[in-house]
């Protein structure tokens, strides 16, 4: 982690974001997301598979939903492929999806492409925001 702490920062000085990917599988564990300072949380797509029907994956993405939020983080939803999903994410107040609904991966000349292409985007209703007094 040390050698990883000062590349980091310097971007974090150069205005980039930075994201754990992949939350809940392999590397990316409580102790990184502490030690790294991380501002968005990736949610990984074997917990977005199958949220909505198997409930051991609906709790498990529940929960890092609600560690991300108390840490303030944003979310990033992977893997998501069907709007089912999207409904589930959002009625938890998931910020971002990405997954085969929306577009499948494809080279950077291709991507190009499409977004000169793509359709203007959905507004999506966001929920109403409550003040603290």
């Amino acid at each position: 982690m040390p050698k990883t702490t000062p590349v980091i920062q310097a971007f974090r000085e150069a205005g980039y974001e930075i994201a754990i990917d992949d939350f809940g599988t392999g590397y990316s564990n409580l102790h990184n997301l502490h030690a790294l300072n991380v501002d968005i949380l990736k949610i990984d797509k074997t917990f977005v598979d199958t949220l909505t029907t198997n409930n051991t994956s609906h709790l498990i993405a529940e929960h890092i939903i609600e560690m991300a939020r108390g840490l303030r983080l944003k979310t990033i939803a992977e893997g998501v492929e069907t709007p089912e999903q999207v409904s589930w994410l959002y009625k938890r107040g998931v910020q971002y999806c990405q997954g085969w609904l929306f577009a499948k991966a494809m080279p950077a000349r291709e991507f190009m492409q499409w977004l000169a292409n793509a359709p203007a985007p959905v507004n999506v209703p966001q929920p109403p925001r409550h003040a603290e007094i």
